[in-house]
């Protein structure tokens, strides 16, 4: 089995790292080609506007939509939750997504680079279909999304707390697409990507 990585910007060689520590090869994508026989992809952090660009300029974006409605396993960290969002608030008027997530996202919804933190998130959803303890998961937001509404058929599988009872969605799956606002790639918690790893290894 091997999973993609899209290459053009961003966490690229966390997440092949990542990837590696679950037993999952991984190779970088550039061009359409490097989506053959792929059991998986990964949309990684970066700048979801210059993402979009570049997703055009090397001819990936039609065949990386075409992947992603055949059912292809894909996890989209930070920009690639961006990427994947059918609507995405604050981006330019002709930024591209895929739209197979049925969410809200706002960009840098958290604030730029100064706002950018770490915490912890309960996941007793993640840890239950992993068969691990429910420890903290740790998180990393960086300019990260916020979602701020999501569809009847997407999971919400980890939530941040917000002010009072309100709670915003920070880890979601909808059929083949995984995503999450922050960088899993970025601690040394691998339940992310070992969800994503029993996604694509179905």
């Amino acid at each position: 089995m091997t999973v993609g990585v899209l290459a053009l910007q961003g966490d690229v060689r966390e997440h092949v790292s990542a990837l590696g520590d679950v037993g999952v090869a991984a190779c970088p994508v550039r061009r359409p080609d490097d989506l053959a026989g792929l059991s998986g992809l990964v949309l990684p952090g970066g700048e979801s506007t210059t993402l979009s660009m570049l997703l055009t300029s090397s001819q990936l974006f039609e065949p990386i939509d075409e992947a992603l409605r055949r059912g292809l396993p894909t996890l989209a960290t930070c920009a690639g939750l961006v990427l994947v969002a059918r609507v995405v608030e604050g981006g330019r008027p002709d930024q591209r997504t895929f739209g197979v997530l049925d969410a809200v996202v706002q960009r840098n919804g958290y604030g730029r680079q100064r706002e950018s933190f770490e915490t912890e998130l309960r996941a007793p959803k993640l840890s239950a279909e992993l068969g691990t303890d429910d420890e903290p998961l740790p998180a990393v937001f960086i300019r990260a999304p916020v979602v701020e509404w999501v569809g009847a058929d997407v999971e919400v599988l980890a939530s941040l707390p917000l002010d009072g009872a309100r709670s915003t969605p920070v880890l979601c799956r909808q059929g083949n697409v995984l995503a999450t606002a922050f960088h899993p790639e970025l601690t040394g918690d691998r339940r992310v990507h070992r969800l994503f790893a029993q996604m694509a290894g179905e």
